[in-house]
């Protein structure tokens, strides 16, 4: 192990919680109440103008989709639609259930579909998450429970985003109250309806008992979830142990495996979508000719870092190595490509041959994970590469990626859960302002790829711009997270890959 991972390791060590005897876990069991708890403040409940992941928890409650996604299998189902066909490549017709009604007891029906999807479609709404909707060019109602969607172009990813981010909203009710109001009292046609919003502290939620028979997401088991935020990790473990609360995640391996060893406490660890990458100034956006772009360069700093290590000794859990530009489950992604083992040797070789063998000094971007960080930095300076770190808030590296500023970065992305791969390798070398190849030849197998209706003719372009992508080192893809949530014993629950805890099937034991 390098000097910086054994110095990195150290300090994570160090920063373990000294954990008090146990005492018992009082769950909410009794009074039918799941407590739970996150650190992510919502400012509003409206999913449409909020991308935070605890923002699709809570959607995943309050709201419904046409369609949903078998978590196990990822296969597609009927939700608020009861059957849906391609009539062409275009244009996909929904028969809609006639046996759902909104929380506020108005019945759900094609206009509700009609005025959501065109809504948010349209640019002057100015939803976040434009990709989720710019490919709609028009919804159409053909009767009450009956609506045309018309795409733009083909769209392969076009059942994933409606059976995830494309929720339905009540069309009486949001035309009355705007985003703002839906922010604060959302009424939606999911399980569990929201009672209380205290922004940035609580969220009560009660069962749906109207909830329609034969949903895939199936009927609530517990009949109130009550949500509170707490920053600091070090208190929800502690409520954790007082019986505060039932249900915690993202605790870090150390402070999991304590906690494991504790009686009436369950840790489950998972991998997730979620992948880190260090992405390089191939293309020299910034204009000021840096050393990464050269792709000698940037193969001899994929080559310096030994990811088995860092995965082994700081990330932990269930994550893997990768290699390509996407999460392994996802439509499209091959990990056959070229590799870059540990091998400070052949780093060196590649740098004198660039025409630095004396090793070069550069400047190096990250937001997270300051460990991995740092132990990267000790791997390339063995082998003459001066990383030096700025460390910043995401919010401002991403805006300082997408004005192109940067060289060099340690970046994660989690694909908004969505298993395919144009949901990762499309986002960033598709000529986008993420991208930093701007490789023609990338862009254009890629636009085959997610405008190509044969799913062997998409495998086939993903398949070559991932191989393109790594034998030129665009990126170096690093590791997949893994998640570590934490319960009660009380509770069933079951963690999924695309970490998305689905609170409305959790059950008791």
């Amino acid at each position: 192990m390098s000097n910086a991972l054994k110095v990195a390791a150290a300090a994570a060590a160090a920063a373990l919680l000294s954990f008090v005897a146990p005492s018992p876990v009082l769950a909410g069991k009794a009074d039918d109440t799941l407590n739970i708890a996150w650190a992510g403040e919502l400012p509003t409940l409206d999913r449409y103008f909020n991308v935070l992941r605890e923002g699709e928890l809570v959607a995943r409650m309050v709201f419904d989709s046409l369609l949903t996604v078998d978590p196990q299998t990822f296969d597609y189902k009927p939700l608020l639609a009861s059957s849906y066909r391609f009539a062409d490549n275009r244009t996909i017709e929904f028969e809609l259930r006639r046996d759902v009604r909104f929380h506020d007891g108005q019945p759900f029906d094609a206009d509700d579909v009609v005025y959501t999807l065109n809504l948010m479609a349209d640019p002057a709404t100015r939803v976040l998450s434009r990709q989720n909707v710019d490919w709609i060019e028009k919804v159409e109602k053909i009767d009450s429970h009956k609506v045309r969607l018309i795409m733009k172009a083909p769209t392969p990813l076009a059942l994933e985003y409606l059976a995830g981010p494309l929720l339905i909203y009540p069309h009486g009710y949001y035309s009355k109250v705007g985003s703002q109001g839906m922010g604060l009292r959302p009424v939606g046609t999911g399980p569990y309806k929201v009672t209380a919003f205290d922004p940035g502290k609580r969220i009560v939620f009660e069962a749906n008992r109207d909830y329609f028979d034969g949903s895939p997401k199936g009927r609530p088991a517990i009949g109130r979830v009550v949500q509170r935020t707490i920053p600091d990790q070090n208190t929800q473990i502690a409520e954790l142990l007082s019986g505060g609360v039932d249900w915690i995640w993202n605790v870090p391996n150390d402070q999991a495996a304590k906690l494991a060893a504790m009686p009436n406490v369950v840790v489950q660890n998972a991998q997730t979508m979620r992948f880190g990458y260090l992405a390089f100034d191939a293309s020299n956006r910034t204009g000021h000719a840096a050393a990464v772009n050269d792709a000698r360069v940037r193969q001899a700093i994929a080559h310096s870092i030994d990811r088995k290590t860092i995965v082994k000794r700081l990330v932990r859990g269930a994550s893997e190595v990768i290699d390509a530009v996407c999460f392994p489950t996802q439509f499209g992604c091959t990990q056959q490509v070229a590799t870059y083992d540990y091998d400070p040797a052949k780093a060196k070789a590649l740098l004198a041959e660039a025409g630095y063998p004396n090793g070069l000094d550069i400047e190096f971007h990250a937001y997270r994970d300051r460990p991995v960080a740092e132990a990267m930095i000790g791997y390339m300076k063995a082998v003459g590469i001066n990383a030096k770190l700025t460390y910043l808030q995401y919010e401002a590296l991403r805006d300082k990626v997408f004005s192109g500023e940067i060289d060099f970065t340690f970046m994660s992305w989690g694909s908004y859960s969505i298993n395919d791969a144009a949901a990762s390798v499309s986002q960033f070398f598709k000529g986008s302002k993420d991208d930093y190849a701007r490789d023609p030849q990338v862009i254009g197998w890629l636009e085959g790829a997610d405008s190509a209706v044969d799913p062997a003719v998409r495998k086939d372009l993903y398949g070559k711009a991932l191989r393109r992508i790594a034998e030129q080192a665009y990126w170096l893809p690093l590791f997949t997270y893994n998640v570590n949530y934490v319960h009660s014993k009380d509770i069933a629950f079951t963690p999924t890959a695309d970490e998305i805890p689905r609170f409305y099937a959790v059950t008791w034991k």
